[in-house]
């Protein structure tokens, strides 16, 4: 990956890379194995963050690198779920006593899972893990394809606040030339019928910077979805990477996302949305005291399933990451493959000393509406983030990030250069591990 310093972001593209946790999943390496036990021995694990990531799709977007797979069958999925579970009492067994205080349930397409598999998955974040689902924000991805009804109400029954849907895009061909297969009437129909079981939140991802793509196409969708009343709207800007399904075709078109972002951006605040980050849109309403900013990169966020990633203050861990089909199928299978006694160790991802920490405490406040507190920081690191980062300074300089008493937060110009101030703040050792990250 580049990197830019910070008098050069300016002038060249905002969109670097799309920072939504640090270090990246490719900085991660082999570890030498430690037991969960003394892996989470020093961590608060009163209000812990329990996710469960379900790897299948029907279809394989032509932007998409997530850990994700359409080559499974009836058998595979039940052979998954089971893992799951062992590797849930695993965990119990290593965190006893543990609280959870928020669940979410991602992928690939939880509601790819046939109904039995979603109710044994629920199962495992209530009864073998702990979690009060009824009590608890829940958030769960579903798509267009799999939001059944007797799905829907299961997730309804069983506690979910958060439903969150990709749509994209509601022009049929901008969809169609980001290889996804869902039309815009199915997609509204999948909405309604949403609305009619009944969640508190719902959320809808926006793409914009799609092939054939216009600022007033890019409008278009978004007063589509404005139509529903969504309670949460993603602006994501399109970026094409390596082995995926744009990033392997030959394709050329305009970069609009500039002009895009400013369009959509104003559109939503005029329609009395807050901006919780670059990406972020949320509607102010009476349940935000009960169902919080949903956020899942924070530290004490415990993962289960093989694309999951699990963060404690000192150490973040995972299994290894692919995008390539053939690759993901193999370590599938080697997860699949796992005993009881297998789950009880880690042996794979990132150890961040003070420096790394004090790098992601900046990156993940700065980049969201709370902005950098200051004295918290000074009260964690007992130093100032100022003194140990010169380029917040230049940052102010420059007009990126305006302080107001003890916070920093990042201006108008700043937000919409999220994905390159993100990216200039990582330590030359992640850049060098991400840079020498062999791709498959």
């Amino acid at each position: 990956m580049t990197t830019l310093a910070p008098a050069n972001l300016l002038g060249q593209s905002p969109y670097q890379d799309y920072v939504y946790s640090y270090p990246h999943k490719t900085a991660y390496r082999p570890l030498s194995p430690r037991s969960l036990a003394d892996v989470w021995s020093q961590e608060n694990r009163s209000t812990l963050f329990l996710y469960i990531h379900i790897p299948f799709c029907e279809m394989r977007c032509g932007f998409c690198n997530l850990f994700t797979t359409v080559m499974h069958d009836d058998d595979f999925v039940s052979q998954y779920v089971q893992a799951v579970e062992r590797q849930a009492r695993s965990l119990r067994n290593a965190l006893p006593n543990s609280e959870f205080s928020r669940f979410a349930l991602g992928g690939g397409t939880p509601t790819q899972l046939p109904l039995k598999g979603l109710e044994a998955i629920l199962n495992v974040a209530e009864t073998t893990m702990g979690a009060d689902l009824q009590t608890i924000p829940m958030s769960v991805e579903v798509s267009p394809d799999t939001a059944t009804e007797d799905k829907l109400k299961l997730l309804r029954d069983r506690g979910t606040t958060r439903i969150s849907m990709g749509v994209q895009s509601f022009i049929d061909a901008e969809v169609q030339a980001s290889q996804r297969r869902q039309t815009a009437q199915q997609v509204q129909a999948t909405i309604q019928r949403i609305r009619q079981v009944g969640f508190p939140n719902l959320n809808l991802d926006l793409i914009y910077g799609l092939p054939g793509q216009t600022v007033d196409s890019w409008l278009q969708s978004i007063r589509t979805a404005l139509q529903f009343e969504p309670e949460e709207l993603y602006l994501y800007p399109l970026y094409v990477r390596p082995l995926t399904g744009l990033g392997l075709s030959d394709r050329e078109w305009d970069d609009t996302r500039l002009a895009c972002y400013r369009a959509g951006r104003d559109l939503l605040l005029g329609q009395g949305y807050q901006q919780v980050s670059m990406r972020m849109f949320r509607l102010p309403r009476a349940t935000d005291a009960t169902d919080p900013v949903y956020c899942c990169q924070a530290d004490g966020m415990v993962g289960l399933g093989c694309g999951a990633r699990s963060y404690t203050q000192s150490l973040h861990y995972s299994y290894d990451y692919a995008v390539n089909a053939k690759e993901i199928k193999g370590i599938l299978a080697g997860y699949i493959a796992k005993q009881a006694v297998d789950f009880e160790s880690i042996d794979y991802g990132f150890e961040l000393d003070q420096q790394e920490q004090q790098r992601r405490f900046i990156l993940l406040s700065l980049l969201s509406d709370e902005g950098l507190d200051l004295a918290a920081y000074q009260q964690a690191f007992e130093s100032a983030a100022i003194a140990d980062f010169q380029s917040l300074q230049e940052f102010q300089a420059l007009g990126l990030i305006r302080q107001q008493q003890q916070r920093l937060y990042l201006t108008e110009a700043g937000l919409e250069r999220s994905d390159a101030i993100g990216p200039s703040l990582f330590s030359p050792q992640v850049r060098k591990l991400m840079n020498q990250y062999q791709l498959k």
